[in-house]
């Protein structure tokens, strides 16, 4: 099997959907001769910032010397950066390779009746490349939600949830406290969990699910202080103290000094139990880099892939502090299965206009641009419009500084006509 014949498979395997429940991946599991027992994981979930957070553990204990393994979603050109070891995505011929393998197994629950979905086939398979590559740690993101996510199979040195917030209500419920539950399900008794800001009912929910599994709870708290950033071109630096440490970050904004909190606590963690430096591990983080949140383009244009409100939120607070009372022209698209509106009402706090495209992702629906253009007007009179393409906004006259936000597929998108595929694929 080529790496087009891979992707083709895996294409096939998305008509199963996204089931809820950990059977058939801990099926799957076993039938692959159990690799996760191979590996130590770092848990993560989160409706927003846990793949920063990963990013950051990756980048620390890289630096320490340290093999990584990283696994994330969704992907932002290619699948193949699902799976990044020290960084790199493997390559297409790995991808492939590794397809193959598992494809028997898979093949073989046919047989039987059960049916692995692509993310439940894609977690498997992550965890074969990891353990035949030997991988130190493991940082491993969820999907969606916690409790019933394929990734809730394997037993982590520890788990942190960044933050909670609405996000997939029609898998993971209409309320903070019943997405809490979800994301909650990832603790594991006796294994420390690390927790960022979240609102207080699902502080309360954590805390609750932390105590009856005696798993030691962190809540990640402290001040930041003496706050320096610095924007040259497509380069940010941001430097701050926390905790007598003088840090300095390769990621821009707010929430990511948030992340970072959470990012801290862990490191602190596993420095103490790994036997080494801490101070190693945060120098590690300058050389963080996360493409797609808020990242800055050569020639002036803001890329981030904030998909819900709270994301867009922590957006604008960020540019409101990088860029005080700058305005954008903001490109924007979104999923019909998103709260876009109140995205879009994030957004308009910033926007000098709009400039609506279309967003066509296999069987997933966007919101057309006239759909975008009546839900803007049902509430806002900021200047507005809507093209063909993504290439055409990119290249139309615009009023302010381009702002592309409103997914992270319009991000994957959106990559390529800035950076070539390597320099997306690789974090190096």
């Amino acid at each position: 099997m080529n790496y087009q014949q891979a992707v083709v498979y895996l294409g096939q395997l998305e008509k199963f959907g996204i089931k809820l429940g950990l059977e058939q991946t801990a099926e799957l599991f076993r039938r692959a001769d159990s690799p996760e027992r191979q590996l130590k994981f770092i848990h993560l979930a989160g409706t927003n910032g846990k793949g920063s957070c990963a990013a950051m553990l990756e980048s620390a204990l890289r630096h320490c010397g340290f093999k990584t393994g990283l696994y994330t979603s969704p992907h932002l050109i290619s699948p193949c950066e699902r799976i990044r070891i020290n960084g790199c995505a493997v390559s297409e011929t790995e991808y492939a390779a590794a397809v193959s393998r598992l494809k028997l197994e898979a093949e073989a629950m046919n047989e039987a009746g059960k049916y692995p979905t692509y993310f439940e086939f894609t977690t498997v398979m992550a965890a074969q490349v990891f353990a035949a590559a030997q991988v130190d740690f493991v940082i491993w993101e969820t999907g969606m939600g916690g409790r019933f996510d394929s990734t809730n199979v394997v037993e982590p040195i520890c788990c942190a949830i960044t933050g909670i917030a609405l996000d997939h209500q029609k898998y993971l419920g209409t309320d903070i406290a019943t997405i809490a539950k979800e994301k909650a399900g990832i603790i594991k008794a006796g294994k420390p969990v690390f927790c960022g800001k979240m609102p207080a009912e699902a502080a309360a929910v954590v805390t609750a699910v932390a105590t009856r599994l005696a798993a030691p709870l962190k809540w990640c708290e402290g001040d930041i202080s003496e706050i320096k950033f610095e924007l040259k071109g497509d380069t940010f630096k941001q430097s701050f103290s926390y905790q007598d440490h003088q840090i300095h970050l390769g990621l821009p904004g707010i929430m990511q000094r948030c992340n970072f909190k959470v990012v801290f606590e862990i490191l602190k963690y596993l420095s103490a139990k790994f036997d080494f430096r801490l101070e190693t591990a945060l120098d590690g983080l300058r050389r963080t880099r996360w493409p797609a949140r808020l990242q800055f383009f050569p020639d002036g244009s803001i890329l981030d892939g904030a998909h819900n409100p709270d994301g867009a939120a922590a957006l604008v607070e960020s540019l409101n502090e990088i860029l005080p009372f700058e305005k954008f022209s903001v490109i924007m698209a979104n999923f019909t299965d998103k709260d876009t509106v109140g995205v879009m009402r994030q957004l308009d706090r910033i926007a000098a206009e709009f400039i609506f495209v279309p967003l066509h992702v296999g069987d997933r629906n966007g919101y057309t641009p006239e759909s975008l253009l009546k839900m803007l007007h049902e509430f806002s009179d900021t200047p507005a419009r809507t093209v063909l393409s993504l290439q055409e906004a990119l290249t139309v006259p615009c009023l302010k500084r381009k702002l592309i936000a409103g997914s992270l597929f319009l991000a994957g998108e959106t990559l390529p006509s800035f950076y070539p595929a390597e320099q997306i694929l690789n974090l190096n």
